[in-house]
């Protein structure tokens, strides 16, 4: 399971469109969700637009939070989207061995069964997290709860049996070749990104669109050629996310 979890306050301004970008990474299989720590006003309203238009051209999700809110909902939608991942695999499966399209279309006994396995593969399915965070000048204010949530992150992650990696990027990076900067590789290890914000130099401008192109790069560099299967594909995540793993439940 591949997922790109990008933290901005929206407003894009340099290079590619975000939304293409999100889409170009659903195509290779990658997720990409958005938590957006918006301001006031019309900027704050562009913002907001911008990251639910990401989240859905990315076949994620997006909310809006306030800072203090910042760690419980990165944690809260890592789990759940990886959830939904585990699911509509889950149904692919189904529809090839048993012609069905939910668990619920299963009879009794083999219901209970399915929904066991989808249970199992929650905790031990392998899943990467790429967190792409927005260090543009107007996030500065922002940053100290980023760091919260994303140390709280891994070790919730590190508490899973199945393997969980980290990757962490910001942007913009150094130049307009390299549109966010690599913080910290495939990681395990919560302590590893004990150090990592001292590092990030809130500044400038903000190229989500080539940042997420790049993100999506180092998917494909590090974890080989991923694509999303097109035929009998479920729909994109979108909408209240409980809600779709409603019908699991016996």
């Amino acid at each position: 399971m591949n997922q790109i979890l990008l933290i901005t306050d929206g407003c894009s301004n340099v290079g590619e469109s975000p939304v293409t970008a999100a889409s170009r990474a659903w195509s290779e299989g990658i997720c990409v969700n958005v938590i957006g720590i918006v301001d006031e006003g019309v900027i704050g309203e562009r913002g907001a637009l911008e990251i639910e238009e990401i989240a859905r051209a990315g076949g994620g999700v997006s909310r809006i939070v306030e800072p203090r809110q910042l760690s419980e909902t990165v944690r809260m939608m890592t789990h759940q989207t990886a959830a939904v991942s585990i699911r509509q695999a889950a149904y692919r499966e189904l529809r090839q061995l048993f012609g069905v399209a939910s668990v619920a279309e299963l009879p009794p006994e083999r219901r209970a069964e399915a929904v066991e396995r989808i249970r199992e593969l929650e905790e031990t399915a392998a899943l990467r997290v790429a967190l792409l965070i927005d260090a543009s000048a107007s996030m500065k204010p922002k940053l100290r709860a980023v760091e919260e949530a994303i140390r709280d992150l891994a070790l919730s992650l590190e508490a899973r049996s199945g393997q969980s990696l980290v990757a962490v990027f910001h942007f913009p990076g150094e130049s307009a070749d390299a549109p966010c900067a690599l913080d910290c590789g495939w990681t395990q290890d919560a302590a590893a990104l004990a150090h990592l914000f001292s590092r990030i130099r809130m500044k400038g401008t903000t190229p989500t669109g080539p940042a997420l192109l790049q993100v999506v790069d180092y998917f494909r560099e590090t974890c080989g050629k991923i694509s999303r299967e097109e035929e009998n594909a479920p729909p994109r995540l979108g909408g209240d996310i409980g809600g779709m793993l409603s019908d699991i439940v016996v």
